[in-house]
């Protein structure tokens, strides 16, 4: 009998290593290939830029990386060998990372040369510690910092000077909004680029609201993620006691989607501010986030310490950078978009992550037809099935998903560690942490490095569901369990 069970074990790991081994051959065949195609979508793209817009786009792969900062009316500087971009307001001039990795993605037959000579490119020391002066196509602009490590720098300087750099970046010629590779739709365009698209739901006329919950969405979803799933289950109670904020991220839904703007981790801090916080009059408020939205809520946490009463975060994209690793961003990239043609939503990613062209082909296919794929869908299955998750797939331009994965999502790599740091040692709000079992995109250690860094979160894994399923599916459950998290929150 235990021969046997050793037998069936050996030939299961056997399979296993077979299997994982034809994955990462396949893989290299498949992803070098698109890696040849990309190239080839960069001219054709270039070409019918031209031609339907008059202009050429420069792009992260054939332009350099200021030609393509610049192009979106920024400053690009670099401060001890990381990327900036200088934001101006009235009075303030701002230091804002932005990731490498919008322009630094080596193919992956490249990737496998460096494996093989022990890696050099990590071995490579940073050219140079000191802010560099970067020339724009009018001038030049010196930015000195003496707080790498912080994530926005800020320098207050003479207002003179602030309309000089205006007058140098303003000199960039606007694009037109939408592109034409993007949908031109009332829903995927607001009139008004001021504020986010917010689905409020508070008690009825009457009663006093008691507390605010604010929903942020993961990746290519919007805010019908919440209100089409745990927004109607919500207890009658629960319904007259708090008010409900799920918003469209910038970029994506029902928001607007500016063609100028490179969506960053502030940019989207700012409208929420913008759109919920200050016109609703929020001073404290519980925050549930999914995906993505758990990188922005860890950020907002982290600028409202005393606002917080409670932070549920699910399926957070969180891989601790190892010690002396000296690309945090590029080794989030590598773990969030791998390059495996298996799981699916795996390669998904990476064609998204990876292929700035071919992924904004996948847009032209889908989100500018978007109306067309929902017909057809509806036909298929007969009207039967809600297509809510696929009108936030196809909701988004590319300029924004593309932006938004680097800039939040690899961008955060060397941030996230410090805003744990600071939820755990200066938040006093209870933090519980979902993750499904089955979730081939976002694996469980995520959460459990989570917890690794609050010690007082609470780690819930669900058997047998995924990274959507973890709330669609089960969200009469999820429901409930949100309100017990908020009734038993410390005030």
């Amino acid at each position: 009998m235990r021969k046997a069970m050793r037998g069936s074990i050996s030939v299961r790991q056997a399979m296993a290593t077979f299997g994982s081994a034809l994955n990462d051959a396949l893989s290299l065949i498949v992803f070098s290939f698109l890696d040849l195609l990309d190239i080839l979508f960069c001219f054709l793209y270039k070409i019918l830029d031209y031609i339907m817009e008059s202009e050429w786009r420069p792009c992260y792969c054939s332009s350099s990386p200021k030609d393509m900062i610049t192009s979106f009316g920024k400053i690009l500087v670099s401060e001890s060998g990381r990327s900036k971009v200088v934001t101006l307001s009235s009075s303030k001039l701002q230091l804002e990372d932005i990731s490498d990795t919008l322009y630094c993605r080596s193919p992956l037959l490249s990737d496998v040369s460096r494996l093989t000579v022990n890696q050099l490119c990590r071995l490579k020391t940073v050219s140079s510690r000191d802010t560099s002066t970067v020339i724009t196509s009018r001038g030049s602009a010196v930015v000195r910092s003496s707080t790498g490590g912080s994530p926005t720098t800020t320098v207050t300087v003479n207002s003179a000077i602030i309309q000089t750099l205006q007058g140098k970046i303003g000199g960039h010629k606007s694009h037109l909004v939408p592109r034409w590779s993007d949908c031109h739709c009332a829903d995927c365009n607001p009139i008004s680029q001021d504020t986010l698209f917010v689905k409020a739901q508070g008690p009825p006329d009457g009663n006093i609201v008691e507390e605010d919950v604010l929903f942020i969405h993961g990746f290519i979803s919007s805010s019908a993620f919440w209100t089409e799933t745990v927004f109607p289950n919500f207890s009658s109670d629960a319904k007259s006691r708090y008010r409900m904020f799920a918003v469209d991220l910038l970029g994506f839904g029902r928001s607007p989607k500016p063609a100028d703007s490179l969506y960053t981790l502030r940019e989207h801090l700012e409208m929420i501010e913008r759109s919920v916080l200050e016109p609703y009059n929020v001073k404290s408020f519980h925050i549930v986030a999914h995906s993505l939205g758990s990188l922005i809520a860890l950020a907002l946490a982290v600028k409202y310490p005393g606002a917080v009463k409670s932070l549920t975060l699910i399926a957070p994209p969180y891989f601790p950078v190892p010690k002396g690793e000296q690309q945090p961003t590029q080794y989030v990239m590598r773990k969030v978009a791998p390059r495996r043609i298996w799981p699916l939503i795996g390669f998904g990613a990476s064609m998204i992550c990876w292929y700035e062209h071919l992924s904004r082909t996948v847009c032209v296919l889908l989100c500018k037809n978007h109306r067309f794929w929902d017909i057809a869908f509806r036909l298929v299955t007969f009207n039967r099935v809600r297509t809510y998750l696929m009108d936030g797939f196809f909701g988004h331009h590319h300029i924004g998903s593309f932006h938004t994965l680097h800039n939040v999502i690899c961008g955060s790599a060397g941030k996230v560690e410090t805003y744990l740091d600071v939820v755990r040692d200066q938040l006093n709000c209870s933090v519980t942490v979902y993750h499904g079992r089955n979730d081939e995109l976002l694996p469980i250690h995520c959460s459990y490095a989570v917890k690794s860094k609050v010690p007082r979160a609470q780690v819930k894994i669900i058997d047998r569901k995924d990274h959507v399923t973890i709330v669609v599916g089960r969200q009469k459950a999820f429901a409930r369990e949100l309100e017990e998290i908020w009734k038993n929150a410390k005030s």
